[in-house]
């Protein structure tokens, strides 16, 4: 898996750098009440390493797949989606109804939304047009597009007491996270994070491209298709737990292949799923002691994130 030292030491680094990042989060600052802060801050820590890793693990895999370190599963509209489910289902049914008050069954509610439309586009696109994987993207964008502007009309016309119910349902946060949500989430999640690991070296021979794959043995096909159905899978539990992130991904991924220099898989979903749980831990911490809740760890991550884009982008540009 690390034939390199240097990989072993980057990995080793990034592990310790979780390891303190878990310390000072649980035990930094607790006034006195220890035992009040474990209590409340402990049920986040599992939030942070499913969310890190899922969110990680699917976007290599589907820039491994695009070939284009650019692009990320946000590109399909899932996010967008998210947010049309939360505001059209306020709109319709109020902040009071079940659906929104009932958090596990808000939960399976997106989920099952998300993933009958991501099974839709993909089993539309593998089935009638097979292999063009960039018209996918495209329809996706469109879609992302469609829903955005859905959104943004019925948040116009919201009663304003309502509007506020939607941002409390729709920013990223690790604070309203219920317990329940996050055992669902690391049972659906923890099944494919293993079969992905396990396939790594498939994913490797597949980073060749297609007709590489192909004549490899690979049924490629049928193994992109099983690969955007998970993906699909990891972003929407991960984005349904704690709203969308979407340069989270992107910067593990892409951090990842600066630290590495790899085309193994299974280094890269280890190497950047610590560095997007090292970003989350400490995020949520400058937001808990250093900007007292003022924000959320959406605003830290879409930052940073935002930057790291531009700065590739221009680079990318520097080298043609």
């Amino acid at each position: 898996m690390f034939k390199k030292k240097r990989d072993k030491l980057i990995i080793g680094w990034l592990s310790i750098a979780v390891v303190l990042g878990v310390g000072l989060y649980l035990f930094y600052n607790t006034r006195g009440q220890l035992s009040f802060a474990l209590k409340l801050r402990s049920r986040r820590i599992p939030a942070f390493f499913i969310v890190g890793t899922s969110t990680t693990i699917a976007t290599i895999i589907f820039q491994t797949m695009t070939r284009n370190h650019i692009l990320s599963p946000s590109i399909i509209g899932l996010d967008s989606l998210f947010v049309f489910i939360q505001t059209s289902t306020i709109f319709f049914f109020g902040a009071r109804s079940l659906l929104i008050t009932n958090k596990p069954l808000n939960f399976i509610l997106s989920v099952s939304v998300m993933l009958l439309v991501g099974l839709g586009l993909f089993y539309l696109f593998f089935k009638r047009y097979a292999g063009r994987i960039f018209l996918l993207l495209m329809t996706g964008v469109i879609f992302g597009t469609l829903m955005r502007h859905l959104t943004t009309f019925m948040q116009a016309i919201i009663d304003p007491n309502e509007f506020q119910s939607v941002l409390a349902q729709t920013l990223p946060s690790f604070n309203k996270i219920d317990q329940t949500l996050i055992v669902l989430a690391v049972g659906i999640c923890t099944p494919i994070i293993a079969y992905l690991f396990k396939i790594s070296s498939t994913l490797d021979v597949l980073h060749l491209g297609d007709d590489y794959a192909q004549n490899l043995g690979v049924p490629v096909q049928q193994l992109q298709f099983k690969l955007f159905l998970l993906i699909s899978v990891l972003t929407a539990v991960s984005t349904a737990l704690v709203g969308p992130m979407t340069f989270l991904g992107f910067i593990g991924a892409n951090v990842s292949y600066q630290l590495l220099k790899t085309y193994k898989h299974a280094a890269l979903l280890i190497g950047g799923s610590l560095i997007t749980i090292v970003i989350l831990l400490y995020s949520q911490l400058i937001i808990e002691h250093l900007l007292p809740f003022r924000t959320n760890v959406g605003v830290v991550i879409e930052l940073i994130g935002g930057v790291y884009f531009l700065s590739m982008l221009l680079k990318e540009r520097s080298q043609l």
